[in-house]
């Protein structure tokens, strides 16, 4: 672990840097994004178009400035999603001070499973929740009210879901650093999994719409990753480790 301490500002220069490249890059790809923000956005739709094709309806505009301004939100978001990579290794270098030079090496690793996650999360939403959650809202048309869904709406209830479960599927790793950071051992964290079983489900609540499908798509696998959090911090557990060398270092001593 890295024992000189910085002043604030430093930490803050840090800081600001870092958000820079993420800020910069993000912004890259979203430039480059934009040219095919008329494929990407009918990719994130299909679930909610296929929804609305049943009825014979469709996606409308319903401002001048819509269809433009949300292909903008769709390239921004495809800029975030393709540097996330970028976004991960900013944020290990910002914390990896605070480590011990053996973690400090697992940059590409977290990289790597923090990237995979969130496409996985996000995957996950698009191909098993979207269907259902479009399908949901769409069957509450009647003789008064017939569906009209404008893309502007479409897309921001598309969009907080596709963070929502990417997010949500960074859940092993933020577990993993809760345990190798000392603030909680893996023990405590299996303790408190009926604690952390409500907290999902309120946060399942929180990030989707009030339907329960949703809800209940995103908390088990969050449960399931929660667990899978739990047994990978026994494994890296520092307390753990720690009474292992010592626990080798005495055999050798007493051959």
């Amino acid at each position: 672990m890295d024992e000189r301490a910085l002043p604030i500002t430093e930490h803050l220069a840090e800081l600001r840097t870092r958000l820079m490249w993420v800020v910069g890059a993000m912004f890259l790809g979203a430039a480059l994004s934009f040219n095919f923000a008329e494929q990407i956005f009918g990719f994130l739709l299909q679930p909610a178009v296929e929804a609305l094709g049943q009825k014979d309806s469709q996606l409308q505009a319903i401002a001048p400035t819509e269809i433009f301004f949300t292909y903008i939100k769709c390239a921004l978001l495809a800029g975030f999603v393709l540097t996330l990579p970028v976004t991960f290794y900013q944020l290990w270098a910002f914390i990896a001070p605070g480590l011990y030079d053996d973690e400090r090496k697992a940059v590409l690793p977290f990289v790597f499973f923090s990237t995979v996650l969130f496409a996985s999360g996000a995957i996950f939403g698009y191909s098993m929740v979207f269907p259902i959650v479009f399908q949901f809202f769409n069957s509450w048309d009647n003789e008064w009210v017939v569906s009209a869904w404008t893309m502007k709406e479409v897309f921001s209830l598309t969009t907080r879901l596709f963070l929502a479960f990417g997010v949500a599927f960074e859940l092993p790793l933020f577990v993993f650093f809760l345990s190798i950071t000392g603030i909680v051992s893996a023990k405590q964290l299996f303790a408190a999994t009926p604690y952390a079983v409500l907290i999902v489900f309120i946060v399942g609540a929180m990030l989707t719409p009030p339907d329960p499908v949703s809800q209940i798509f995103l908390a088990v696998p969050l449960i399931v990753l929660y667990l899978a959090g739990v047994g990978v911090a026994w494994l890296f557990d520092p307390a753990r480790r720690e009474a292992k060398r010592a626990g080798s270092a005495v055999a050798k001593t007493e051959r």
